[in-house]
């Protein structure tokens, strides 16, 4: 049984259907083929002395309606701002002004009409030729008047992430904020293409997935009877085009991980990762660093605020190593504890741990509480265990234990994590098996073991720095965004009853 809210909604619906019927008896097409548009809002109120009393046609959204009799005003919303239109029966005609009294909030409209000023100074259009180009059937959302204007905005954020284009149209300053991330994916475009790295594209589709530690999605080709997994990183098929030839390679795609979503995860996001033959993570760090003020200063964003501080982007950023800052928030050794000691240690701090943890699983919990949301200022964190970090060098000082790593953390979140990439392909086998234990064990966020991969390494792969980026992570950081589905324009939603 349909419920208040529901009935009224089809009573609307069903109200708007009858006007569209009517439109049609009138020979009016309320669906036409196109319509030539020779302005924008925006430009039209920017550029008032030069387009005054000319002639302009725009096209755009009804969002809000005041009719008079014979005269009225209406605001249309194109894609970047709105402007007020003054229709008078007189001046566009009976047969005009009766479509336009058949119009509502939601429709898409054609103003053909002379810019000019009204009494309070507010720059308007004349119109003398009114189209309609899309009836709108489903009322918005929020849609409450007085004095012909909207209020009582969109503003569930459940609703606003589930119906984007709705949030689009009530709420048009996020246009913004999607404006801004698409200038920062092409300026990271810009910064590696003028630095000579090479965009590829490496498959969706993976026999075996690798190159993170993460659950994966899986599927099956039913041509081939074939399991297949979303890729959870390109990390191993871009080393494998360094191990063919290639100097420098990049890609930004879709990458996708079966895990649980919060303010920092989506199970399907965005990553940048890239490939440099010949170099180091201590090239890398200051590539990494110089890249995210390049990005900033593309959108004009010298420092950003997080947690109440302001950052000034333009400053060194700090470095320090993985370990000390575990020793510093535990004030023990922690290299030198053994698994049973570390789990006591997550009991006395009720941290919880997985039903079987492991010594990097441990290690890396304990970070995750108790350092990284210290980490506010840029802060390249150096140095980690090599249990957690299987695709990367050992340290060149000899200690066996830990690697040539960094992550780069601002805000307390992590943006940026990058190798010396391990190149030795006996040294990553063994590693691959270590990890395979570790799945036995129920580890089942363990790496695989990918045969094709080590048989590219043992060709022969040049020494290797590689960088993966969160691309939607940096977006929310220089957007001071608090939660992932801000900047995502289709996040991942748990379905509605």
């Amino acid at each position: 049984m349909l419920n208040d809210k529901e009935q009224s909604l089809n009573q609307i619906i069903n109200f708007r259907i009858d006007k569209l019927e009517k439109i049609k008896k009138m020979g009016i097409n309320p669906f036409p083929y196109d319509f030539e548009v020779t302005h924008f809002s925006k430009e039209i109120k920017e550029k008032f002395k030069q387009l005054d009393d000319k002639d302009v046609s725009i096209s755009g959204r009804i969002i809000s309606l005041r009719r008079m009799g014979k005269a009225s005003f209406f605001n249309v919303q194109d894609k970047n701002s709105k402007i007020q239109i003054y229709i008078k029966k007189d001046l566009i005609g009976e047969n005009s002004y009766e479509l336009f009294k058949l119009l509502d909030i939601g429709d898409i409209v054609g103003i053909n009409g002379k810019v000019f000023k009204t009494k309070t100074k507010e720059v308007s259009i004349n119109c003398f030729k009114i189209l309609l180009l899309s009836k709108s059937i489903r009322p918005l959302p929020g849609n409450k008047e007085k004095d012909g204007e909207i209020f009582h905005a969109f503003t569930d954020k459940e609703q606003r992430y589930r119906h984007r284009y709705l949030d689009l149209i009530v709420n048009p300053e996020i246009k913004d904020d999607f404006t801004k991330r698409s200038k920062i994916i092409s300026s990271l475009r810009n910064y590696l293409d003028k630095n000579n790295f090479l965009e590829v594209e490496t498959p969706v589709l993976q026999p075996l997935y690798g190159g993170a530690s993460a659950k994966p999605f899986r599927t099956k080709h039913n041509a081939l009877n074939q399991n297949l997994f979303l890729r959870i990183s390109d990390e191993l098929y871009l080393k494998r085009l360094i191990s063919g030839g290639f100097d420098s390679v990049y890609e930004i795609s879709k990458v996708f991980r079966n895990e649980g979503m919060d303010k920092n995860h989506n199970p399907e996001f965005t990553m940048l990762e890239f490939y440099k033959a010949n170099v180091d993570y201590f090239y890398l760090m200051n590539f990494v660093e110089d890249l995210i003020r390049d990005i900033s200063n593309s959108i004009n964003i010298k420092e950003i605020k997080v947690s109440n501080k302001t950052i000034d982007l333009n400053k060194p950023f700090s470095k320090f190593n993985y370990m000390d800052l575990l020793d510093d928030a535990l004030k023990k050794n922690v290299i030198n504890l053994k698994l049973e000691e570390l789990i006591s240690i997550c009991q006395n701090l009720k941290i919880n741990l997985d039903k079987k943890p492991t010594l990097g699983r441990i290690y890396d919990v304990l970070m995750r509480e108790l350092v990284e949301p210290k980490l506010i200022e840029p802060t390249f964190v150096l140095n980690y265990p090599k249990i957690i970090s299987p695709l990367a060098k050992i340290s060149r000082d000899g200690n066996e234990n830990i690697v040539e790593r960094f992550e780069l953390f601002v805000g307390g979140d992590e943006i940026a994590n990058a190798f010396s990439e391990l190149n030795d392909p006996i040294d990553q086998r063994n590693r691959f098996e270590e990890q395979v234990k570790l799945q036995k064990l129920g580890d089942d966020e363990a790496h695989n073991l990918d045969e094709d991969f080590l048989q590219s390494m043992e060709i022969g792969m040049p020494p290797t720095g590689g960088v993966g980026i969160g691309v939607d992570r940096l977006v929310m950081l220089l957007l001071n965004k608090k939660n992932i589905k801000d900047v995502i324009l289709f996040p991942s939603m748990r379905f509605e009853e």
